[in-house]
């Protein structure tokens, strides 16, 4: 019987902006259910990639799929509710607190017909509880450290609770201690909870440490 193909993938991608081309006819795929490390040196195009695979970068050229589909032609709320992403340098809204900022991880859940639930508020305690951001959740954002606002917008992407999560250095501003934490933390929602976690990192020893697959 033939595989089923990956429900992440891009074919034949040509990625760049504005007269600058990153890459050309590269083709991925994103092995379902692993922890895929994407490494390489500055500049080389590895949050290019992490970019065009959740649709904040149309290729050139070239396509990405989602559960079969081009991810460009898929219903933004429908992609939300897929993938969720941890950019590398995320705007904090001014004037929220952090379990506000949380929350905002269950919008794609939400519509007309169906408002904030007990399940919405479950997903967001979990969330905090397990970035460890609980104790926070009345402070103001843009008033917390690098490291303990880098955790608050990773509880956000877990509120999320997307079967595949994307992550831009997510280790960024953070001791060595909470990096390991961390990745520890996105190698058991994989390994638990069967997420497809998708990370760029730049420490080689992390990524050998915690990559089921490693793009290079």
């Amino acid at each position: 019987m033939d595989e089923q193909p990956s429900r992440l993938r891009g074919q034949r991608l040509t990625l760049g902006y504005e007269g600058h081309e990153v890459c050309r006819d590269l083709t991925i795929d994103i092995p379902d259910g692993k922890f895929t490390v994407i490494v390489g040196p500055n500049g080389c195009g590895k949050s290019t990639l992490l970019k065009s695979l959740c649709r904040l970068l149309k290729p050139k050229a070239g396509t990405v799929f989602l559960d079969g589909k081009d991810i460009h032609t898929r219903p933004t709320r429908d992609v939300a509710k897929t993938l969720g992403l941890l950019p590398q340098s995320a705007l904090v809204p001014e004037g929220i607190k952090v379990a506000d900022l949380v929350a905002r991880g269950r919008y794609p859940h939400q519509n007309t017909f169906r408002q904030w639930t007990e399940d919405d508020e479950q997903a967001v305690a979990r969330a905090m509880a397990v970035t460890g951001v609980t104790e926070l959740a009345h402070q103001m954002v843009d008033q917390l450290s690098g490291g303990q606002r880098q955790r608050v917008w990773i509880a956000m992407v877990l509120a999320q609770q997307t079967p595949v999560i994307l992550l831009d250095e997510p280790t960024t501003y953070l001791d060595i201690a909470h990096q390991i934490d961390l990745l520890d933390l996105f190698r058991q929602l994989n390994r638990e909870s069967g997420h497809t976690v998708i990370a760029v990192l730049h420490d080689l020893n992390h990524a050998c440490r915690y990559a089921d697959h490693l793009i290079a």
